[in-house]
């Protein structure tokens, strides 16, 4: 099967921003771009991912797992390198990201339904599968600025496992929610696996992603220390910590 996930020698380089004088603005006029004051978030991290696999990004807090998704997701784009994607996307990158807080559930449905490619009769055709997989019909004409963590978390998942994407990221958005919701979500990721889509998915749940993942990848201080069997990930993780 060919790579839906190809990533070449990428890095990713963030300006750590701090107030300055002006005779410090001055010399950063002169000089350009003050690369003492930066971050290397991730340094030459080459990766493959087949169409159909679910690969688990694991590593310590700060070791670029959500950089890497974000580049994945095209949210931003490498300091150097290539990141290529074959297929149609859709992510959970952040709680709530893509929704407008002054709009109410219905409305964002048919806004990050949009952004994530569908068409207003897609939408449409979907709408009450969407809100009824997210258990708020209650809220859903409610601006969603009055929505707890769990209600983004719930629409959000809802539309975005609607889309029918052929790769889907998610960022420890199953952390957040109870138990029942977050067994709904993995039951829909199991059918999502079914279906032969590509998953990537950040995660400390060290135990769910051994059981979830067909492949692992760990992450150390923005460098690929491993790639391989989701168990071993697990082993090596828990040794660094």
């Amino acid at each position: 099967m060919s790579d839906a996930v190809e990533v070449d020698d990428v890095r990713m380089r963030f300006l750590l921003r701090h107030t300055r004088s002006l005779k410090e603005l001055a010399v950063y006029a002169v000089r350009g771009r003050d690369l003492s004051n930066s971050f290397m978030a991730l340094d030459g991290v080459s990766l493959r991912i087949a169409g159909g696999e679910t690969v688990a990004l694991l590593g310590l807090n700060g070791s670029g797992k959500s950089t890497l998704l974000k580049l994945i997701s095209g949210v931003m784009r490498p300091t150097s390198g290539s990141v290529r994607v074959r297929g149609r996307i859709a992510g959970l990158i952040e709680v709530g990201a893509g929704f407008h807080p002054d709009l109410t559930g219905r409305e964002n449905v048919f806004l990050n339904g949009a952004i994530l490619g569908m068409d207003e009769a897609t939408i449409r055709r979907r709408f009450d599968d969407i809100v009824a997989f997210s258990e708020i019909e209650r809220f859903i004409d409610t601006e969603v600025k009055h929505y707890s963590s769990g209600m983004f978390l719930r629409l959000a998942f809802s539309v975005a496992v609607h889309t029918d994407p052929e790769i889907f990221l998610v960022d420890e958005i199953l952390a957040v929610g109870d138990e029942p919701f977050q067994a709904k979500c993995l039951e829909r990721i199991r059918q999502l696996q079914g279906e032969g889509r590509t998953l990537v998915i950040v995660s400390h749940d060290l135990d769910m992603m051994s059981r979830l993942a067909t492949r692992a990848v760990v992450l150390e201080r923005g460098n690929l220390a491993f790639a391989g069997d989701p168990h071993e990930a697990v082993r090596l993780l828990r040794g660094q910590g």
